[in-house]
């Protein structure tokens, strides 16, 4: 159980929430194990099984706290609200700022700042812990290269601009990705980003690794009360969660291309967990598919120091953090966005 800017997210699966007074009260197997003040609460996320009793879903509702319900994996199930207040003003000025590529733009080129800066203390760090095994010269001529692309991001005012650098920072990046592959280099290797289908193994592990975390990231946007299928940096489609598509560039590197490899590292994963299909695609085994999924989700776990809060969460939480920064931005609470910045 963890409560962050005024929300409180219930992680423990099989509890049962009540209403007692004023609080939340949090039971698992008839014994409280939590106990929170209603006063104050914007929403409650549970993960797992949860339930609610009819009381304290009235009492949410009255005081305009929202009950959002997601699988133990993370998956949006349903948001619980009382008369539409806040939730509509807050969408509305989402689709404003959507359709004014001026105000579009202020959003968008943090996300990618974020999404730069983070792929260059990925090689950053590798320099660090492995500068015998990697070309650290070229990894740091890289990261000199993101860090100049960041200065020209800052000043950018024009989404065409900004998707041009994007580009030019995902060149560089995948150039050196391969470099990160420490082990199984036989059976293990990137040579460019291809998908649909993927041809390679870190292909089809980076693409199911952006699957995972693009589910992530709508359901923490559909949680705050976003849309999580009208974007500033992806435009709409129909039946594309632009804001997804947005929220997890930041997170691409950091959160699944580093998990990505340190499964190959660490052998977890390995080349009999994958077969090839008469059209050469490259899928996981059942097998294989399952032993990603069970470390994805142990991932999520871990902890880490969030660098904008100052708080410590787990991994699988960052998505939520993020969503709920940036609906703080959109109703107007903080002056700017602040992307995950990890280091």
């Amino acid at each position: 159980m963890k409560k962050l800017l005024n929300t409180l997210f219930v992680t423990s699966p099989d509890v049962y929430l009540s209403l007692n007074g004023e609080n939340i009260v949090v039971k698992q197997e008839k014994k409280q194990i939590g106990r929170v003040p209603l006063h104050n609460l914007e929403s409650v996320f549970t993960f797992g099984y949860s339930g609610a009793s009819p009381a304290l879903m009235s009492a949410c509702a009255q005081k305009d706290i929202s009950l959002v319900f997601l699988t133990k994996n993370g998956r949006f199930l349903a948001r619980v609200i009382g008369e539409s207040r806040g939730n509509v003003v807050l969408r509305k000025e989402q689709y404003r700022k959507s359709d004014d590529e001026t105000q579009s733009v202020l959003v968008a080129r943090n996300f990618i700042i974020g999404k730069l800066y983070n792929n260059k203390w990925i090689l950053e760090r590798m320099t660090r812990d492995y500068p015998l095994r990697v070309d650290v010269s070229n990894l740091k001529g890289i990261s000199k290269k993101l860090s100049e692309l960041i200065l020209e991001i800052r000043e950018t005012k024009d989404l065409d601009l900004l998707r041009g650098y994007e580009g030019q920072g995902a060149i560089l990046y995948n150039k050196v990705f391969d470099n990160m592959i420490l082990q199984q280099k036989e059976d293990f290797f990137f040579k460019g980003r291809n998908r649909r289908p993927p041809l390679d193994k870190v292909n089809a592990m980076l693409s199911f690794a952006y699957t995972l975390l693009a589910n992530d990231t709508a359901s923490a946007l559909e949680g705050v009360g976003l849309d999580a299928y009208v974007g500033f940096l992806h435009r709409d489609r129909p039946g594309r969660a632009s804001l997804s598509l947005d929220l997890m560039e930041e997170l691409r590197g950091v959160y699944a291309d580093r998990f990505v490899i340190s499964l190959i590292n660490k052998k977890i994963i390995s080349k009999k967990d994958f077969t090839i299909k008469e059209n050469n695609a490259v899928i996981f085994t059942d097998e294989g598919r399952k032993k990603f999924l069970k470390a994805w989700q142990d991932r999520k776990q871990e902890k880490i120091k969030h660098p904008y809060l100052g708080e410590s969460i787990s991994w699988g939480l960052v998505p939520h953090a993020q969503a709920m920064l940036l609906a703080r931005y959109i109703r107007g609470d903080i002056e700017e966005y602040p992307p995950f910045l990890w280091k």
